[in-house]
């Protein structure tokens, strides 16, 4: 079943956007590992919308796009040890990871 990426300002989610700066020929291995911890653990976990993963055409990034229902959600499974695992395994790969919250405040799409 396909699900749609929602932004839209009428409906609020917890939005993260973690950017995590890899060696490029660690990026694959990091995608990897992300896409098997999100389909094993995190879309399982209460609240959890859609992940997606960006690899930089440079090799060197990896962005996760991901949504929850609620910012609390998102905190609640950070505090999920079985999670923590793959967030934990994810750093080992990774020389740098940057998660942040988002809120959406704007949305445009095509006319």
């Amino acid at each position: 079943m396909a699900v749609t990426v929602q932004v839209d300002t009428a409906h609020p989610v917890g939005t993260l956007i973690n950017v995590f700066t890899v060696s490029p020929d660690r990026q694959d291995e990091l995608i990897t590992l992300l896409a098997r911890a999100t389909d094993e653990t995190l879309r399982r976990q209460p609240g959890f919308i859609c992940a997606n993963f960006h690899a930089s055409l440079d090799g060197e990034r990896v962005i996760n796009y991901a949504q929850w229902e609620t910012s609390e959600h998102y905190r609640a499974m950070l505090a999920n040890p079985e999670a923590r695992v793959h967030m934990d395994q994810a750093t080992k790969i990774a020389t740098d990871v940057q998660p942040r919250l988002f809120e959406v405040r704007s949305a445009h799409y095509r006319a």
